[in-house]
């Protein structure tokens, strides 16, 4: 039981609280342990989700426990549960059909398609009962000819009941042939057309074991009868030009049909599937606007300081990196919290940004915090970091769990004083005891690996921080409009001048001998080289397995071999990160641990084994750790044949192109957004309805509308704001809970 609202707010009531299950009410509240509903929350305060739905007569029977079903008891509960993946009637409707099947009735048993369901009505002309293990055949017919049903091990009173010669009977199954003759195991339905009738049309639903698809329908229709109408949150223009129905309307369709019309159920999923964005899209535009009427340190452009660090490099900037840097210098120099990811190719230089943002905020007398996903990853920033900024006289350490107490607080120490000016480091950054004062700027450098309670967690060390996310991994644009709508994006799309282009082969594993020999080669030229394996053990992948693979190297190239992988403990992962980086061993054998982010200009050859297992995009996170340096570089995919053709095309592409964001797109054609989200950013949005790849030009429209009520309603106190206020709270505790969050 919650705890009560304290003086002077909206009374709750006891009853209905309990109708909520205890796991949604605490997901309601908010952030665990922070928000609650007690005197701080008050009923009233429109901040707490769970005040809202207590109070509102609509919103409530939503969140109502199925168990309030009729039975739904408790055997039947968690096997519900489990299906629809909640425990509300909200999660129970929005359990959708995945298609209707067409039971209309035929005309004669000559217009039942063999291989298709078919609702068909003749007279039963023979009951043949089993005998040993033979099934029961009942013979019906009708002007064209015959129909059998078969029944194996079907209860005899039942069928001599059911079945008597010379009656008619309506049955509903699938159509199959046997011995040319039309027939139906175990039909779905059987009727006396007199006396009742088959369902025209039937959803059908995604399973589990213990619970018939019978059940489900009626558990739906009383759960659809205890729902009411809201208000309608769609404009009226874009509903009209769209021909979609109300919303109830439409999970009345989808669950209810009374007609089989396959354009209804496109346009009643597609309209749900528009609620769920609309819906993501209220509570980023409020976050938006929230985070606007925030203050936060304006740290002037530091011009001079810029073209310090400018002039000192060994290289030219890029167009795009200037562009970028222009973005995000001017949002730093508001009084508004920067909310920005530079979004670059591997290699696309997204760290010199980076650092020329962390000069400005030095330049204002603020600390800037970068945190990585691995110590390897954050002391190699800090070095990089500490590269452009030092003609500057700006200082960075890096602070990770591995450094001993007596150096960790010498760090912290000389942060305190206002030495250190940039701190790079891991999830060791936002622990307890670690002081952050005038953290001014926060960059998140690979920030698919973080989830958004990271990000929190080390912003709350300041007082509304700017905050910049770096991300090598190309996405396309409906993707990052799905992903990254809460934040503004610059694109950097050119690669620094003297990086050499990787020129990529593609070659039978019949011939890694070949390969192994050109990898020994090159580390006598005083080269290095990545050799990627699909699995550890040779259990998995036999030759090509990490550890097998590593053993066979060391014999052909005579040199120091390191193996990586994601059973090693974290520490013993970056010392043989850190042995290969420095130049102590020449060949890193490793899993896909190394996809991102390991810089190593000295690596010239990755060769990446079973490369028809992975991903378009994983490949080319892979072949973006050679390259980096002055020298020619070269990636070698060893393929396992025969090809599939979606494996073929793959690889073409990757011989073709070195664009991330050209393969990205391709990558989406291929595999559509599901599998490409093994590249899943973490607090991801995990749609119910929305398909990425069904219904993505709604997201703009999406966005628009949401942008619209917004600003028109910045309360969301008008007719149409409430219904917004409807959706968005509907679907916020699975989309916009996260953003909201954040923001």
């Amino acid at each position: 039981m919650l705890n009560r609202p304290g003086a002077g707010a909206a009374s709750f009531d006891v009853e209905r609280e309990e109708r909520i299950p205890v796991r949604h009410r605490e997901a309601l509240q908010g952030r665990p342990g922070k928000v609650s509903c007690d005197g701080a929350c008050p009923a009233a305060r429109d901040s707490c989700i769970l005040a809202r739905v207590m109070r509102d007569p609509l919103l409530f029977p939503f969140y109502t426990d199925i168990a309030s079903l009729p039975g739904v008891g408790p055997k039947v509960k968690p096997v519900l549960i489990r299906l629809i993946g909640g425990e509300t009637l909200f999660d129970l409707v929005f359990h959708l059909p995945t298609s209707w099947i067409d039971r209309r009735n035929r005309s004669s048993f000559a217009d039942a398609v063999i291989g298709e369901v078919a609702t068909v009505t003749g007279v039963v002309d023979e009951l043949k009962p089993s005998y040993s293990k033979l099934p029961t055949k009942v013979r019906l017919r009708d002007e064209t000819g015959f129909l059998t049903l078969v029944y194996f091990r079907a209860n005899p009173q039942w069928l001599q009941r059911t079945f008597r010669v010379g009656q008619s009977v309506m049955a509903s199954g699938l159509v199959t042939d046997f011995a040319g003759g039309r027939q139906i195991t175990h039909p779905d339905h059987i009727a006396d057309p007199d006396k009742e009738k088959v369902p025209e049309v039937e959803p059908v639903y995604p399973m589990t074991a213990n619970l018939a698809a019978k059940a489900l329908r009626k558990f739906m229709a009383a759960a659809l009868d205890k729902l009411p109408e809201l208000g309608e949150w769609i404009d009226p223009h874009e509903l009209k030009r769209e021909h979609w129905p109300g919303f109830r309307a439409a999970l009345e369709t989808l669950h209810r049909p009374t007609t089989y019309d396959p354009d209804a159920f496109h346009r009643a999923r597609e309209r749900l599937a528009y609620d769920e964005a609309i819906a993501r899209e209220i509570a980023v535009a409020q976050a938006r606007r929230a985070r606007d009427k925030r203050k936060s340190i304006a740290m002037p452009k530091a011009i001079g300081i810029e073209r310090q660090i400018i002039e000192a490099l060994p290289f030219k900037m890029t167009r795009t990196q200037a562009a970028a840097f222009q973005d995000v210098s001017s949002d730093l120099s508001r009084s508004v919290p920067m909310r920005r990811m530079i979004q670059g190719d591997v290699g696309s230089g997204k760290t010199l940004v980076a650092a020329l943002a962390a000069a400005q905020a030095a330049a204002s007398g603020k600390l800037t915090a970068i945190m990585s996903p691995t110590e390897v990853l954050a002391r190699q920033q800090a070095e990089a970091f500490s590269r452009f900024l030092k003609p500057a006289g700006f200082r960075t350490e890096a602070l990770t769990g591995r450094d001993r107490a007596a150096t960790r607080e010498a760090i912290l120490d000389h942060v305190e004083a206002g030495d250190i000016h940039v701190l790079s480091g891991t999830q060791a950054l936002y622990q307890s005891d670690v002081d952050l004062p005038n953290l001014g700027l926060v960059i998140i450098d690979e920030q698919h690996r973080f989830g958004v309670a990271d990000r929190l967690k080390l912003t709350a060390k300041g007082i509304s921080p700017h905050m910049l996310v770096m991300s090598a991994t190309p996405i396309p644009r409906t993707l990052a409009l799905a992903f990254n709508g809460d934040l503004d994006t610059s694109l950097i799309n050119e690669k620094p001048e003297g990086r050499q282009e990787v020129v990529t082969a593609a070659l039978a594993d019949t011939r890694a001998d070949e390969v192994m020999e050109a990898v020994a080669k090159a580390v006598r030229r005083g080269e290095r080289a990545f050799w990627i394996c699909p699995a550890v053990d040779s259990e998995d992948a036999g030759d090509a397995s990490a550890e097998a693979r590593k053993l066979l190297l060391a014999d052909v190239v005579r040199a120091p071999v390191e193996i990586v992988h994601g059973r090693m403990q974290p520490l013993d992962r970056d010392l043989a990160l850190e042995r290969f980086r420095s130049g102590e061993s020449r060949v890193l054998v490793a899993t896909t641990v190394i996809e991102v982010g390991v810089d190593v200009p000295e690596a010239t050859i990755i060769v990446i084994e079973r490369a028809e297992k992975f991903g378009l995009a994983q490949l080319h996170q892979l072949r973006g750790r050679v390259g980096r340096g002055d020298k020619p570089s070269s990636c070698v995919l060893l393929y396992h044949a025969p090809l599939t053709e979606q494996a073929k095309e793959r690889i073409d592409t990757l011989r073709k192109t070195t664009d991330g964001f050209e393969i990205a797109e391709a990558d989406y054609k291929l595999r559509g957004a599901g599998d490409m989200l093994g590249l899943r950013q973490s607090g991801a949005v995990d749609f119910r309805v929305f398909d990425l790849n069904a219904h993505a030009r709604l997201l703009e429209i999406a966005r628009y509308d949401a942008k619209s009520i917004v600003a028109g309603d910045p309360g969301l106190n008008s007719n149409r704001g409430l219904a917004a206020r409807h959706v968005r709270d509907l679907f916020a505790p699975r989309i916009a809970s996260q953003i909201n969050e954040a923001d």
